[in-house]
């Protein structure tokens, strides 16, 4: 598997500036080609001071304004074309990247990765939106400035000399804006991500809010964390609007002043009049890049910064690779010395776990809370990845298998079951554009949802919200337990399956069970409830990470199930009923 922390190489938004290399290359050329129109201006200054009104040429004059009307025609053609290229690059980067960037989002969502949330998807829009706009071509023009500067000196250089004082002093306010600025963005965005973060969080868990008397509190510390990214915005851009308007106030000075000194240089006879005009527009123009940079600082920033911070989520997401096309499995699955840590823990949430499910058999696992039941569950997907040891499905590491094509061999019921904003045939059939309604209906049959569906406003049609909004949760662990049935999967890993389910619900799953091992797949049940392991020949006891025991589901029950205490002589139940879904680090 590709190494996630892998640094090396270019990044992979370099490589799509690379793939798009004739794009720049174009948009430079027509750049230089818009610099150089920009001198018209100044020339027919130039030639109707010097030419046209010293010898009262009317046709000349008709002339130069036909000539000036078609180079300025095709200045504002090169200018659309140049704009149309950039804007097909902020397009072509989103475009080539925005499928990587969805992966990194649900990578880090898996990985619980803090202060990452969606930023990817929205540092991916800052990109798309700075490139597609006016920023670069700033950076496209001030390569021109010693080209205008040289005009200058070419035409005297006293006025030269101060043009590059002046081109130096704005230089200066750019660098004094970047520093100026810097902190204060960075803090702002750390605080506006946290933000976003909690109002997430806040969304997911409204019900919890209001029930229990927490909006108030919780809505005074996003407010707070709020106040603090604005607090920060604002620092950032009183700096920047001040140098902006000092950068422009100190152009337009400098312009009149080449323009004064342009004409103290004309009285003196050094030079003509329409030199004096003609530099003083040159001046103006080899300043607007510079100028442009100071006013677009900011947006410049946060793209450099959303840039950093995509190349950071997309290197720990391992890139698509070409794999072999396995043999479909048969559904024996060999866990081999399983050890899982956290990075940073030092006590492993597995620890050298060992067992293996034939086709057709089963296995419960269970123990107290934070055993590491849901850890296994998660490892056993391919959600977790090993730290030492392997997971096998038919001989091959899960790692062997394409990713989709692994899940569609898998049937996962997770403790918090999540449903997608869809119709009920498409949470069954994990929105498979190529879904059989027959599959469809045998696996809501398969889970005893089949009648309720068909009770709903348009039955298998029927929208159900965002995360089943629409369904109880009962309703909810059901109808994702026809999902986890969609398919025929050869490995079936159900997590506290019954945790809301009634009587009813509870025969189908058992009922569902037996068929899936019937069928011949691998069912590994994770349970509290014994209720769920009635059709499950053999179990798995966690304790600490480890395994503490394993057999024929009859023996571990009467071994572990009850127990008397040595203290009081009651019984202690191992794995009492629980009211609490297992902690998500377990």
């Amino acid at each position: 598997m590709a190494n996630p922390n892998d640094n090396s190489g270019p990044d992979e938004i370099s490589q799509v500036y690379r793939a798009s290399r004739s794009t720049l290359i174009a948009a430079f050329v027509f750049s230089c080609l818009v610099n150089i129109l920009m001198l018209t201006g100044p020339l027919f200054m130039l030639q109707v001071y010097d030419r046209v009104l010293s010898s009262g040429s009317v046709p000349t004059l008709v002339a130069l304004i036909a000539i000036v009307a078609v180079l300025y025609a095709y200045y504002g053609f090169l200018e659309f074309l140049r704009a149309r290229l950039m804007v097909r690059l902020g397009r072509r980067v989103e475009e080539t990247l925005r499928g990587r960037v969805f992966d990194a989002v649900t990578a880090h969502a898996l990985r619980r990765t803090p202060g990452v949330g969606s930023q990817p998807l929205n540092d991916l829009a800052t990109i798309r939106q700075y490139l597609s706009g006016q920023g670069p071509f700033a950076f496209f023009d001030m390569p021109w400035m010693p080209f205008y500067l040289a005009i200058i000196f070419g035409m005297h250089w006293i006025l030269g000399t101060a043009s590059v004082a002046a081109a130096l002093t704005i230089f200066g306010l750019a660098i004094w804006s970047e520093r100026a600025t810097r902190g204060p963005l960075q803090e702002a965005t750390k605080s506006t991500v946290k933000a976003a973060i909690m109002t997430d969080e806040a969304r997911r868990n409204s019900e919890a809010l209001h029930s229990l008397g927490m909006a108030g509190t919780m809505r005074a510390r996003w407010m707070s964390v709020h106040q603090t990214a604005l607090d920060h915005q604002t620092i950032a851009n009183d700096a920047g609007g001040m140098l902006g308007a000092v950068s422009r106030v100190l152009r337009l000075f400098i312009q009149s002043g080449i323009l004064a000194l342009g004409a103290y240089l004309a009285i003196k006879h050094e030079i003509s009049s329409g030199s004096m005009i003609a530099a003083s527009i040159i001046m103006s123009r080899a300043l607007a890049p510079v100028e442009q940079a100071v006013a677009n600082w900011q947006q410049f920033l946060g793209f450099r910064k959303a840039r950093e911070r995509l190349v950071q989520s997309l290197r720990i997401v391992p890139r698509d690779r070409s794999l072999m096309k396995l043999p479909e499995p048969q559904g024996r699955l060999n866990v081999e010395n399983l050890t899982v840590m956290l990075p940073g823990v030092e006590k492993p949430l597995l620890q050298s776990l060992s067992f293996s499910v034939e086709p057709g058999e089963g296995i419960g696992v269970i123990g107290p809370t934070g055993a590491g039941k849901s850890t296994l569950a998660r490892a056993l997907v391919g959600i977790t990845l090993p730290t030492r040891g392997h997971i096998r499905l038919d001989g091959a590491t899960l790692e062997q298998r394409d990713p989709d094509e692994l899940g569609a061999m898998i049937g996962y019921l997770p403790q918090d079951v999540q449903l997608f904003d869809g119709n009920a045939a498409q949470n069954i059939s994990r929105f498979r554009s190529d879904a059989n309604p027959d599959a469809i209906v045998a696996a809501a049959k398969l889970a005893n949802v089949h009648d309720f569906i068909m009770r709903l406003p348009d039955g298998y049609n029927t929208q159900l919200g965002e995360n089943g909004a629409r369904l109880s949760t009962g309703q909810r662990q059901r109808l994702a337990l026809a999902r986890a049935l969609y398919g025929d999967p050869k490995l079936m890993v159900l997590d506290e399956p019954n945790s809301a389910l009634d009587a009813e619900g509870e025969a189908a799953l058992d009922f569902a069970i037996r068929q899936a091992m019937g069928r011949g797949a691998a069912v590994v049940v994770i349970a509290h409830r014994p209720s769920a392991l009635a059709a499950i020949p053999k179990m798995l006891v966690l304790s600490d990470g480890k395994a503490a025991a394993m057999g024929p589901r009859d023996e571990i029950m009467r071994k572990v199930m009850v127990r008397p205490t040595t203290q009081q002589g009651n019984v202690e139940r191992l794995n009492a009923p629980s009211q609490q879904n297992e902690a998500n680090g377990s």
